[in-house]
């Protein structure tokens, strides 16, 4: 089957989202790089998005999830296959303490709904740039504070198209992972349990952490936000910035100088440059202090021809 035989197809379930052949992934990461998706898919529906699951999964066809583009580094390249964009599965509701967000919605916008409720303890997702489904992937967190706190359950599709509910025990949540990334299942919706707090000190709180976000970290550039995991006992920035490397790069990607565990698209870089940066920090602060940094982004796509 060709790419355009996929179009053909899904354009018959397909009648409220977006079918894109041949689209560049760079417009939708935000480190504005990345080559072509042979198929984009951008889902109207729970429905639409299921509807692509099956029929990826019916034919054989690879299939990357695409959430806002945060946490990930698409190679030159591009990707083979259909990606699946569900950015506009993004309804927000708040009934009393419980929010529910689906998995398109900005987590900083389900934030920011919750504070506006008087509601208190996502005060630190005020920050974070990922999508619902994308926070719930990586156990997300910030400023002291994680979805683990929160979250009560999560409806998943597997890559079959099946959907189902996990609860919080279920969804195995750690330190940047849970048995969604490890089983490789999509995020539909989730829901969160708040407490009632005072609006005023909530409100200070979401400013404090909002300017601390923008004077500590690079924002004026394209980047994939914080690169490396924090090792057993350091801070990935701190060795990093120990190691000499801010302002250093390959091509026109760097080491922030505001914020070192930011890699920048600093002056019209190529995934290449961003994944050959963050190879020679690895190997950098693997030589002066033996500690070996897990990449926190995701790299995925082929390298250029």
């Amino acid at each position: 089957m060709t790419k355009q035989q996929w179009l053909t197809d899904l354009k018959k379930t397909i009648t409220g989202g977006q079918l894109l052949l041949d689209e560049p992934l760079s417009a939708y990461t935000k480190t504005q790089l990345g080559g072509h998706a042979d198929l984009l898919v951008i889902p109207e529906t729970a429905d639409e998005m299921q509807e692509t699951v099956r029929y990826a999964h019916d034919n054989g066809i690879p299939l990357l999830l695409l959430g806002n583009g945060s946490n990930m580094v698409v190679r030159d390249g591009g990707v083979r296959g259909i990606v699946l964009h569900p950015v506009r599965l993004d309804a927000i509701s708040v009934e009393g303490t419980h929010v529910h967000a689906e998995a398109g919605a900005h987590i900083i916008d389900v934030s920011r709904a919750a504070a506006a409720a008087g509601l208190t303890g996502f005060e630190f997702a005020c920050g974070i740039p990922g999508s619902v489904g994308g926070a719930m992937a990586m156990n997300a967190g910030a400023y002291g504070g994680e979805v683990n706190d929160i979250i009560v359950r999560s409806t998943l599709m597997d890559r079959t198209g099946r959907i189902f509910v996990l609860s919080k025990e279920e969804l195995k949540l750690g330190y940047r992972k849970s048995i969604i990334a490890d089983e490789g299942y999509f995020v539909l919706s989730s829901d969160f349990e708040l407490t009632y707090g005072d609006q005023q000190e909530i409100d200070a709180k979401v400013a404090d952490l909002t300017h601390q976000r923008e004077s500590k970290q690079p924002l004026e550039y394209p980047s994939a936000g914080s690169v490396f995991k924090r090792p057993p006992g350091y801070f990935a920035g701190k060795l990093i910035q120990d190691s000499g490397l801010q302002g250093k790069g390959v091509g026109g990607a760097e080491v922030s100088t505001k914020h070192a565990g930011f890699i920048i698209n600093k002056n019209n870089a190529t995934a290449t440059d961003y994944i050959r940066t963050i190879e020679m920090v690895q190997a950098e602060v693997k030589e002066r202090f033996g500690v070996d940094l897990e990449r926190e982004v995701k790299i995925v796509g082929e390298p250029a021809e």
